[in-house]
């Protein structure tokens, strides 16, 4: 029997509307609207995408977004000034800087000078720090909706063996420490991991955020397995499918093995969102 198809564009309306009705009652009970600034420097169109999309969420969901549009020639003292400024803005919560930034801006020093209470993103090493340990804290928003749509399906992941192939820290690093807290055996490969295929074959749980198309090949794939698929690469070249998107995941050969497997698009990317507005309402009551 084919895996069922997890459909985390519905999935992710569901929990907005609930995040919808929170702000709702928060702003009746405290007086509080849940504040996002998201800032954006340079002209990368992906993120001027990503961003729009954020900003929309935020609004429907009764929050308020403010957007901060920085050209890439922007001295990198001007934009920490900023982030300066809105961590002491008391309307603003979270705070999002849209990556990737323009070179000879330190990523890793930007980020830093996020309160770590306002870093919506979860990427402060304080947060990071606090996930590494166990402790409730501010978490990637990728890797929460990973929990969130396994929650969705009444996974039970104590106990399980769980594989993430990839290791950013913006993804694979979260979701292997999240799987971990929730008592999983985590294995944390990536694409230069000897037999993976071994490895794959293992996981009762699979999330795959490599970064690379069809990586993973179906026949890899644990009969009765949630499949996990992050990733999101569009092909290119001579192929017949050229400008399609798929996943890290052979989808059709890995369907007709797994018990559950999410879609691309339409999986995990709009959980991300979500678990944005998700980041910045809990941000606001603390």
């Amino acid at each position: 029997m084919p895996a069922k198809i997890i459909d985390g564009k519905k999935l992710s309306e569901e929990i907005q509307a609930e995040i919808a009705r929170e702000v709702a009652l928060l702003k009746k009970e405290k007086g509080i609207v849940p504040g996002l600034a998201v800032v954006l420097v340079g002209d990368h169109e992906a993120s001027r995408i990503y961003v729009r999309n954020k900003e929309a969420a935020c609004k429907k969901a009764g929050m308020f977004a403010e957007q901060h549009t920085l050209p890439a020639s922007i001295a990198e003292e001007e934009l920490l000034h900023l982030i300066t400024t809105l961590n002491h803005d008391p309307k603003i919560h979270a705070i999002l800087v849209q990556l990737p930034l323009p070179k000879g801006i330190d990523q890793k020093r930007v980020l830093e000078s996020i309160l770590p209470e306002k870093d919506v993103d979860g990427f402060h090493p304080t947060n990071m720090g606090n996930l590494l340990s166990g402790h409730t804290t501010i978490a990637p928003c990728t890797p929460m909706g990973i929990l969130k749509i396994l929650e969705s399906i009444d996974c039970r992941i104590e106990g399980k063996e769980a594989v993430v192939v990839g290791r950013s820290n913006i993804v694979g690093k979260p979701a292997a420490l999240l799987l971990l807290q929730h008592h999983a055996t985590v294995t944390l490969c990536h694409t230069r991991t000897r037999n993976l295929a071994d490895h794959v074959g293992r996981a009762d749980i699979l999330v795959v955020a490599a970064g690379q198309p069809e990586v993973i090949k179906g026949g890899w794939i644990k009969p009765g397995a949630v499949v996990i698929d992050v990733g999101m690469n569009r092909l290119a070249g001579a192929r017949p499918v050229t400008g399609k998107l798929v996943g890290d995941v052979e989808f059709e050969a890995a369907r007709s093995r797994a018990g559950w497997i999410t879609p691309v698009p339409g999986g995990v990317g709009p959980m991300t969102v979500t678990m944005l507005l998700w980041n910045t309402l809990q941000a606001a009551k603390k």
